[in-house]
């Protein structure tokens, strides 16, 4: 696959801009099929970057109640941590 199959997007949130700013840690959203090894050189081949290692997080879809009915479903992800080689860094978006 290529990379911009696997990277779908980078999450930005509190938690994940504290990460990055402080434990050289980017997230992302990757594709549900991708595993450790292509996601560690997705983000070395799209940002030039050296991957010391990374973790998966998956949720899965839940059933959507209201007044006791299912009436849907929430969609499940995988999101994953990406910890970067000391002095290495992405610049998603600075100074926004």
């Amino acid at each position: 696959m290529n990379y911009t199959q696997i990277l779908i997007k980078p999450l930005v949130s509190e938690k994940a801009s504290d990460l990055k700013d402080y434990a050289e840690k980017v997230t992302f959203y990757v594709a549900p099929s991708a595993n450790k090894i292509e996601i560690k050189k997705a983000v070395e081949e799209a940002y030039k970057v050296k991957v010391e290692s990374v973790n998966v997080i998956r949720r899965k879809p839940m059933a959507r109640v209201r007044q006791g009915r299912t009436v849907g479903q929430i969609p499940g992800f995988k999101k994953v941590y990406v910890t970067l080689a000391p002095g290495e860094k992405i610049e998603l978006f600075e100074g926004v």
